[in-house]
């Protein structure tokens, strides 16, 4: 299942998560963001499931503000999640 989170606070607008049950296939960051860095952050949750994203980087900020993308990350996999069980 394929999913795009529009994301809040952060410089990366949009993540696609690509998700197999809870299981993460892929993810990319859309329309901005720290170049390295999401590229980086996709290729260390590859394989994780959404809990191990949420406990590992839930809760992270960028400078002053009050999340990061790799927070945001976390919203983004588990709504894609919840949705895909309105799916099925």
């Amino acid at each position: 299942m394929e999913y795009i989170y529009n994301t809040e606070n952060v410089c990366a607008r949009r993540i696609k998560v690509e998700l197999d049950g809870e299981i993460i296939k892929s993810v990319e960051f859309l329309d901005g963001g720290c170049n390295g860095n999401l590229k980086a952050v996709p290729k260390l949750v590859a394989g994780m499931t959404v809990e191990q994203i949420e406990q590992t980087l839930g809760g992270i900020t960028c400078g002053r503000r009050p999340t990061s993308c790799a927070d945001q990350l976390t919203k983004a996999v588990r709504k894609a999640y919840d949705e895909s069980f309105k799916l099925a």
